[in-house]
């Protein structure tokens, strides 16, 4: 019996270590992808940044209203279109996203210094790192705590969206005040969530459709944080 117990403690920790090699090697596939979205959006919206011709062509003319509202209407065709995707067609969707998001981004460098540019980015970087660390490490249950977060996700893009016309500066501080605290919150949830995912998934199609998905989520967290920073902390160039 005492062999049969042993074998069986020998078996189970050999199936619970290749669960958990299988589980790191899903996450570094998420943040690998969601890299290489945040590197393609950064170059583009650098190289965009540093040629006048085209950033008056985009931020000068009606174009700003469609580089504005791109990455929006992409993520309701993810939304709609990734059952009927391949997981290349899914990824190469998403980083198309990224390279559309660049070219919206690109405007932070005509109004910010790039000194509180890489700053704001650093501190969006730090707590994107330990949020989503905790998200993964805790045994807390964030389930409940999603849909209060998703609540106030769809009120701030709704109340940014009004302040486009409205131009208030003391609105701009409370949405970056209450969205930093809701893509922090998401953030740390996403990650419990793709943890879950791999556990009812692992091994499937869906679930590599899902790791590009969450890339996005993860990506979009990220760049809100760093966004929602930069307007409430850094001065605008003159």
């Amino acid at each position: 019996m005492d062999n049969i117990s042993h074998f069986n403690r020998t078996a189970a920790a050999g199936v619970q270590a290749r669960f958990d090699e299988g589980l790191r090697r899903y996450m570094l596939g998420i943040y690998r992808n969601m890299g290489l979205g945040l590197a393609i959006t950064g170059l583009v919206a650098l190289a965009i940044a540093a040629t006048p011709p085209l950033t008056a062509l985009i931020f000068g003319t009606p174009l700003k209203w469609v580089a504005m509202f791109a990455p929006l209407a992409f993520i309701f065709f993810f939304q709609f279109r990734i059952d009927r995707m391949t997981t290349a067609g899914a990824r190469t969707a998403f980083f198309a996203f990224a390279a559309v998001m660049g070219v919206s981004m690109a405007s932070i460098f005509l109004v910010f210094a790039a000194t509180s540019i890489a700053s704001a980015f650093f501190a969006a970087a730090a707590m994107f790192a330990g949020l989503s660390l905790w998200g993964y490490t805790t045994n807390r249950d964030l389930t409940q705590l999603g849909s209060f977060l998703v609540m106030g996700l769809i009120a701030v893009l709704l109340v940014s969206l009004v302040n486009i016309f409205l131009g208030s500066s003391m609105l701009q501080i409370l949405i970056s005040i209450v969205g930093v605290g809701v893509f922090a919150g998401l953030t740390a949830w996403d990650t419990q969530r793709l943890k879950s995912d791999y556990l009812h998934y692992a091994g499937s199609q869906i679930a590599e459709k899902l790791a590009i998905m969450g890339a996005l989520s993860l990506y979009l967290n990220l760049i809100n944080m760093f966004q929602l920073l930069l307007a409430l902390f850094s001065p605008q160039e003159e």
